[in-house]
């Protein structure tokens, strides 16, 4: 699959010019400050002003950290998804929401792809994470409950992920996306609560359900060293001990 730049039209630019100005601006006081010199650094081929080229944004990494674009119809295999990630690739679908659904999706779409997890990438430390994180899931993929625990520990990290428990701020792909989110998460009545691996890998969650609790990691360096330390039958899979 390969994106399309001719399907887009006026009324997708206005919902994307939307989604990217009211988000960024949402975002400032709240974000971790590796995500804004991110976004800030990738601004001639991410901005409000026209939609993401992914091909441009595939040619901005190339002399940085490498990651590709993988258009995608939409969720896909977790299997796949590791490998991707571990070859560098990370999937995006093309479709945007309209003006209706601004604030809720069942599903990921352009913007959440793309303004929550592309910039990021570009961070070094984050994005070696980010390949670990998939070349283990590619090792482990015959492991069913060790996929389910790297699917936890993605959901409380690279989705909705925190940083530094005593000023939190957000890193998290699905808070960064999500408006309504991005100030729920700031407010001090919701639990914020540290990093802990082991705890995470037990820890399931809903995704059809606002979080009501953020993990906060102390750095991406920290989240790197985590990922490195986690060994197939001792770490990863409780289950498969002697």
């Amino acid at each position: 699959m390969k994106q399309n730049m001719k399907n887009y039209n006026s009324d997708d630019l206005k919902v994307w010019r939307k989604l990217f100005e009211r988000q960024q601006e949402n975002l400032q006081g709240k974000v971790c400050k590796e995500y804004e010199i991110a976004l800030t650094t990738m601004s001639d081929v991410l901005n409000a002003n026209e939609i993401p080229d992914f091909s441009k944004i595939d040619a901005w990494f190339e002399n940085r950290t490498a990651w590709k674009i993988k258009v995608v119809p939409g969720l896909i295999p977790v299997e796949e998804f590791f490998e991707l990630l571990a070859n560098k690739m990370f999937c995006s679908s093309t479709w945007l929401r309209n003006m209706q659904q601004l604030d809720y999706l069942e599903e990921p779409d352009m913007f959440h792809d793309i303004f929550g997890h592309i910039p990021l990438l570009s961070n070094p430390v984050f994005s070696d994470f980010m390949q670990a994180f998939g070349k283990l899931g590619t090792e482990l993929k015959e492991n069913k409950e060790a996929v389910i625990q790297l699917q936890r520990l993605y959901w409380y990290t690279i989705e909705f992920g925190m940083i530094d428990i005593k000023n939190p701020k957000i890193y998290g792909a699905g808070i960064i996306s999500s408006f309504g989110e991005t100030n729920r998460s700031m407010l001090d009545s919701v639990s914020k609560t540290s990093f802990l691996k082991h705890e995470i890998l037990e820890k399931s969650f809903k995704t059809d359900e606002i979080q009501n609790e953020y993990i906060c990691i102390e750095s991406f360096e920290n989240l790197f060293s985590s990922i490195k330390k986690l060994n197939r039958v001792t770490k990863i899979s409780r289950k498969m001990m002697p």
